[in-house]
């Protein structure tokens, strides 16, 4: 049931890719004294037509507001109306195309179309559009009902699309948690497989600490199931997902709640004082750890209660993220390099089959991550399945859908159980943490590798795409140049002892104690 429970936990961490759109900025003035302004995203084709990059090259129009139209027809607006200004329209069933040349043969300098519904660029034909020179860009309806609030009726505007910088410092935030979690959970892995180490000298303390496990082992078999359901998952996310994202957002909420309690029970545990008991239900009960689970929910609720909240919710979601990932890598086992592969190599084709290959299958020509991901059919909630951190360097991401910088929990555990393994094994071999370090700094490699992609693609990428090929290239060196590699192939003799039947050890072992004395 443990199993099935962390497959269900984990199978919605691998989400990431960002939107990649054409994104602009939409700059409003009023004309109070002093005079208010205020940036908005605007959606729009670069086939089309190019945007100034700077304010200082853009000209400003006034702005009329007909969204009480879609102007799909010119006689629904009156004659001089929309001459040499510019146009906000509501979105409507007619094309772009036939937008912009009403709104262009009426003397317009600027058209925006206002949606309700989540933007997506302007997808029309580019040679039909050869004869249209006014900008034409989408804009949400509720951006220019708070245009209106904000600076009142009498608004210039103009639109401008800066370069997106090359390198966000919010990008190293995210390497130094991404590193930091993979590391502290291998390391914490390997602490545990010391203390199971040290458990087998004793049959009694050995059958304590197997109570007390929470392990959960991953065979061949196990992996190809998790992966499985990970893809029937992420289809069932794309065609339903209004209902599901508050599923996965109460599972997020149980995990990362009892995540963060086992993580600091961990550190509890070390603090020789504070040890008061109370007695319930016939069970000695530490005071400290009933205080820690209740802080462990309120910090659920309250990430849940104010989830969008922009601002500082984030730093919650991502310390709740954190300890998610640092229990899961902890829990989880891989009995052998053989498990890792097979894990790591599935993932990265499944992680490359849905951001690059399903947009040939779609009708929207769009990749079914990315559109769960972003919330499909407009949905404003997200799959709280990321560390994200605030982008530092302004741009027309910062104002759209995209202000943070992102890293999927996938990113983080699923190389992270090929550290932990690396490290249990170094325990089990007692080889100086050779293959821990090189294995966690691999990992810091392919996250540099991705960034310096992501920087010169300027679009979201799958990082296992290059994490992958990092840690399980690294791995297999540092075991062929030992000379281990068959051993690190099929896991330790103690990982295949611990499947062993613990009753018959036991009984071996008492046999085996009881026969000095029949000497």
């Amino acid at each position: 049931m443990r199993a099935a429970r962390l497959l269900c936990a984990a199978l919605w961490g691998l989400l990431l890719p960002p939107i990649n759109a054409d994104e602009g900025i939409l700059h409003a003035s009023g004309n109070g004294v002093p005079p208010v302004t205020k940036d908005y995203c605007i959606v729009y084709n670069s086939n089309w037509i190019s945007l100034p990059d700077s304010l200082n090259n853009a000209t400003f129009r006034t702005l009329e507001n007909l969204t009480s139209t879609v102007l799909c027809n010119s006689s629904e607006v009156p004659s001089g109306l929309m001459k040499d200004k510019a146009v906000v329209v509501m979105r409507g069933n007619c094309t772009f195309l036939e937008k912009a040349r009403i709104a262009q043969r009426s003397g317009a300098k600027m058209l925006l179309i206002a949606s309700k519904a989540r933007l997506a660029p302007p997808s029309d034909n580019k040679t039909d559009f050869e004869n249209v020179t006014l900008p034409v860009a989408l804009i949400r309806y509720n951006d220019i009902v708070d245009m209106q609030l904000t600076l009142g009726n009498d608004i210039n505007v103009t639109l401008y699309s800066p370069p997106l910088p090359e390198f966000d410092c919010s990008m190293v935030v995210i390497f130094l948690i991404a590193v930091f979690t993979v590391a502290l959970g291998g390391y914490w892995s390997g602490v545990a497989e010391l203390e199971n180490l040290k458990a087998t000298a004793s049959p009694g303390e050995r059958e304590t600490r197997r109570k007390k496990e929470e392990n959960v082992t991953f065979t061949p078999l196990t992996v190809i199931l998790f992966v499985v359901i990970c893809c029937v998952m992420l289809v069932l996310l794309y065609f339903f997902y209004k209902w599901l994202v508050y599923v996965i957002i109460s599972v997020f909420c149980l995990a990362s709640a009892t995540s963060l309690y086992n993580c600091l029970a961990a550190l509890i545990g070390e603090i020789p004082f504070g040890q008061c008991r109370i007695t319930c239900c016939n069970k000695n009960i530490e005071v400290r750890l009933i205080f820690l689970a209740a802080f462990c929910i309120v910090a659920a609720v309250v990430w849940a209660v104010f989830r969008n909240e922009d601002r500082w919710a984030w730093i919650l979601q991502d310390i709740l993220g954190v300890a998610f990932c640092l229990n899961f890598i902890k829990t989880l086992k891989m009995p052998n390099f053989k498990s890792c592969v097979i894990l790591l190599g599935l993932l990265l084709l499944y992680d490359v089959f849905f951001v690059f290959i399903t947009p040939f299958i779609t009708k929207n020509g769009a990749s079914i991550m990315v559109e769960v991901a972003a919330g499909p059919f407009g949905n404003s909630e997200k799959l709280p399945v990321v560390i994200r951190v605030p982008r530092l360097e302004y741009s027309a991401a910062t104002l759209c859908d995209m202000p943070f910088s992102l890293l999927g929990f996938g990113d983080i555990i699923v190389p992270g159980l090929l550290v932990a393994y690396c490290r249990r094994f170094d325990v089990q071999t007692s080889s100086s943490s050779v293959y821990y370090i090189s294995c966690t700094i691999a990992y810091a490699v392919g996250m540099v590798l991705t960034f310096i992609v992501l920087a010169l693609m300027k679009m979201g990428q799958p990082a296992l795409l290059y994490l992958v090929p990092c840690t399980l290239i690294t791995s297999s060196l540092v075991a062929w140049r030992r000379k281990e590699m068959k051993k690190f192939w099929k896991g330790s003799s103690y990982q295949m002892m611990e499947h062993l039947d613990y009753p018959g050890n036991e009984e071996g072992t008492a046999s085996a104690s009881e026969q000095p004395g029949g000497q």
